[in-house]
């Protein structure tokens, strides 16, 4: 069965399941919910409409069911197909840490409860910067919602089996007390290998117990020399960072202190203009009074050697005085 105009919206390289002869609704369905939100909806919708026309109507029911993940789920949903192993071990490892707890001390309990947090915050990290680079950022309330899924399928097999089917339809949460809010995936479950029978014997019951305790402890040991290693780099970058910060501190100092003295030295440069110009104003003041003065005393001076040359011609005239 082909249809008339195949979606694009499938990963390049990847197979659409109209490429086989007959349809599974369980590839359709892979296929969808391995798509970025908005293209989930078209492609629904272009599948639900050739199954249709091909007269499958079962089919086109079961594709129309199909629910659009929430942003969340959708970023879960990416995590699994591109980091699938490591949530394959978060899902067996919830169950050893589930069976190992009977075992443990308290501090035991505590130290692996942090080492747990480690684990999903780091797979969180992970989702995001998967969705950011699908050209899809989170933002911190999903981001939230992501680390509770994990946090969830970590928590309960149920919830870790619906992670790993990477059709998530809405994030999942769980209480702390047994208790998981799980989506109605309203997809058709995967086909799963049948259950072994249940290994008789109290011996055989007592020795996965065992093995599953020194596996945790084992994890926990492994996982508490990688933390204290990561402490004492901490620690060593704190102490450089300490360091380094000193050495700004003081050049910071250094910096204020001869930002005062200039901006202190300008006040006083400032001052020293200012008295210079009244100065100045008062000196060209009395300048310009003494040039008028000089001025006058000028013309007086003219006018007195005006007089005195008339008197000399009046008296050249008269000739040389009788004694």
């Amino acid at each position: 069965m082909t249809p008339d105009r195949a979606p694009p919206l499938r990963a390049e390289g990847a197979a659409s399941p109209w490429d086989s002869p007959r349809v599974d609704f369980d590839e359709v369905a892979d296929e969808l919910y391995g798509l970025p939100p908005d293209e989930f909806m078209p492609a629904r919708t272009a599948y639900e409409q050739q199954a249709r026309a091909d007269g499958d109507r079962e089919l086109a029911t079961e594709i129309k069911a199909l629910g659009k993940p929430s942003g969340a789920a959708w970023v879960a949903n990416l995590l699994v197909r591109h980091h699938r192993e490591e949530i394959e071990n978060l899902v067996e490892l919830g169950g050893l840490l589930r069976e190992a707890q009977e075992n443990l001390a308290g501090d035991q309990l505590r130290d692996l409860d942090v080492q747990r947090r480690q684990l999903v915050s780091a797979l969180t990290r992970q989702a995001r910067a998967l969705a950011h680079q699908a050209g899809h950022p989170v933002s911190s309330g999903v981001g939230q919602q992501v680390e509770d899924t994990l946090r969830a399928a970590m928590s309960d097999p149920g919830a870790g089996e619906a992670l790993l089917a990477g059709r998530l339809t809405a994030a999942m949460s769980y209480s702390g007390l047994g208790t998981v809010e799980r989506p109605n995936l309203r997809v058709v479950p995967r086909e799963r290998p049948a259950p072994r029978p249940a290994e008789r014997g109290t011996s055989s019951s007592e020795k996965r117990r065992e093995e599953a305790r020194r596996a945790a402890e084992e994890r926990l040991r492994r996982e508490t020399d990688e933390a204290r290693r990561a402490l004492e780099q901490a620690d060593a970058d704190a102490e450089e960072a300490a360091r380094a910060a000193e050495e700004e501190r003081r050049a910071a100092t250094e910096l204020a202190a001869r930002h005062d003295a200039l901006v202190d030295r300008v006040e006083e440069l400032t001052l020293e203009l200012s008295r210079a110009r009244d100065e100045a104003t008062r000196l060209g003041s009395e300048r310009s009074r003494a040039e008028r003065r000089r001025e006058a005393a000028q013309r007086r001076s003219t006018d007195a050697d005006r007089v005195r040359d008339r008197a000399q011609a009046v008296l050249d005239r008269l000739g040389p005085t009788r004694s």
